[in-house]
């Protein structure tokens, strides 16, 4: 239930502008911290999620590995495989859904 209400959340974010998509623009937002918080398809190759993983962790951005690539896809009507939240409001919510 709390995943159906994050993954909404995630397209309403879309929609407001508050997400960057894809993986090479997601790490660079990481490096320069625009990110809040980081979703990667559990789905998404091993090295696809070592790299974003890694590269959270070392710039403590909390990562999510717990949606599909079509679970995102679909939350924001693009073909995606890693989903960067930049908006503190909308990746606080995210969290608290997450992780309960």
């Amino acid at each position: 239930m709390n995943k159906e209400k994050a993954l909404n959340l995630l397209g309403l974010a879309m929609r407001a502008g508050k997400l960057i998509t894809g993986e090479e623009l997601t790490l660079k937002d990481i490096r320069v911290q625009k990110v809040q918080l980081v979703f990667v398809a559990n789905d998404a190759s091993e090295n696809t999620q070592k790299k974003i993983k890694d590269k959270s962790l070392y710039y403590e951005v909390p990562c999510f590995a717990c949606f599909t690539s079509a679970e995102l896809s679909q939350a924001i009507g693009k073909n995606r495989m890693v989903v960067g939240v930049k908006d503190p409001g909308f990746a606080k919510k995210m969290k608290e859904l997450l992780l309960g």
